[in-house]
């Protein structure tokens, strides 16, 4: 049950995830998707789990490669309309959303717009979609990213596409948290038990608070039982471990 960079962000996902909340996954997010299936069969909690391709509380027969993928709403009760759980989100009725960026800067902003600037961009990425109205409105809003490197984990964002309470961010070496409020920066809570605290300054371009952290508590039985179910055939371990 060694922490792999897959296991390690897929696990650490799954324990933002709170009893009694409404949780959502967003597009191109098949980490949280597999995160959200994961605290389903792993803890001993209720929580309503809503995703992007509409289902509420679905039983996937099988979990699709992609976030967006019907079958990911097999089983469901209801089925969402985008609008719905954008609409749900803006009243303050989501109280944890999974959103993706390709930056992020140490106070939470994201960036999904371009790199490089706005009017000659080296890369132009596919914009916003919700995350303009998803960041400020959802209660809390996590984040991850498959590298950790000063390229993504930025002091200074290229674009700020979307600002607001965003309390986590996780890669395959840290966990770090904030408060979701303006001017809070994250702290490092905890990391993988194979690098230090040296290396993950190293590689972060942002400043960051270390004085609490603690290596990550290892997957409990549960978690990797449910996690080896779910990469049948390691089929999303393979992309994200190399």
């Amino acid at each position: 049950m060694d922490w792999t960079p897959f296991s390690f962000i897929v696990v650490n996902l799954a324990r933002q995830i709170r009893a009694g909340e409404i949780t959502f996954s967003g597009v191109n997010s098949t980490l949280p998707m597999l995160a959200c299936l994961l605290a389903k069969q792993a803890y001993d909690f209720d929580f309503t789990y809503i995703n992007v391709a509409g289902g509420v509380e679905p039983q996937p027969v099988t979990v699709p490669l992609s976030s967006s993928d019907p079958a990911i709403v097999h089983g469901s009760p209801a089925i969402f309309a985008n609008q719905d759980f954008y609409d749900l989100c803006a009243r303050g009725g989501l109280d944890l959303v999974y959103l993706g960026c390709a930056q992020i800067d140490a106070e939470g902003r994201t960036n999904v717009s371009a790199i490089g600037s706005w009017e000659n961009p080296r890369v132009r990425l596919p914009g916003g979609g919700g995350a303009a109205v998803m960041l400020p409105t959802a209660k809390r809003v996590v984040t991850w990213r498959t590298d950790h490197s000063p390229r993504a984990l930025v002091e200074k964002l290229d674009f700020v596409t979307a600002v607001g309470h965003m309390t986590a961010l996780i890669t395959p070496l840290a966990v770090f948290i904030r408060e979701p409020v303006p001017g809070s920066r994250f702290r490092l809570e905890s990391y993988h038990p194979a690098t230090t605290i040296g290396h993950i300054t190293s590689h972060t371009g942002f400043r960051f608070d270390a004085t609490h952290a603690q290596p990550a508590i290892p997957m409990t039985a549960h978690e990797h039982t449910a996690l080896v179910a779910l990469d049948a055939g390691a089929k999303f371990s393979a992309a994200v471990n190399g």
